[in-house]
């Protein structure tokens, strides 16, 4: 195993997987790229003639879950890299992965949702059925999820 990309939104499910992520980053001397999706529009709230959306501005609290996993790494000496990428999460992920041969995807589930749900997110769902590569799934604490 060469390349982890390992997907973060700074919740504490993505922390988790982070953190997962980059113990088998160094366990196989791996490099991380973390992977944060941003929305194409920002959904302003909803009127009598539909939902109110404009183009989502990028900003430094965009890079935020990227630059907090950076600094993780670097505490453990984990090569990485950092990419802010704008989309569908499950698209952009997915397609980040087959362009650059990973080869493992690790991402966090929160749960929450439809019975559906109740063991991963839309997210880890999605990206499980639109890849061809090995996903690791690190499912967020209870602990965690209650502070919240």
């Amino acid at each position: 195993m060469k390349k982890i990309l390992i997907a973060t939104d700074g919740s504490g499910a993505a922390t988790e997987a982070v953190d997962f992520g980059l113990e088998l980053a160094a366990e196989h001397g791996a490099d991380a790229v973390f992977v944060h999706v941003v929305p194409v529009l920002d959904v302003m709230g909803a009127s009598p003639f539909g939902a109110m959306a404009s183009p989502h501005q990028l900003s430094e609290h965009d890079r935020e879950p990227l630059d907090e996993a950076a600094r993780k790494a670097a505490n453990q000496n984990v090569e990485t890299s950092i990419e802010l990428l704008s989309g569908n999460v499950v698209d952009e992920i997915v397609a980040y992965a087959d362009s650059h041969a990973v080869d493992l995807i690790v991402v966090g589930s929160r749960g929450h949702g439809s019975v559906a749900s109740t063991l991963l997110g839309s997210v880890s769902r999605g990206i499980l059925r639109e890849t061809k590569r090995p996903v690791l799934v690190v499912r967020g604490s209870k602990r965690k999820a209650l502070a919240a």
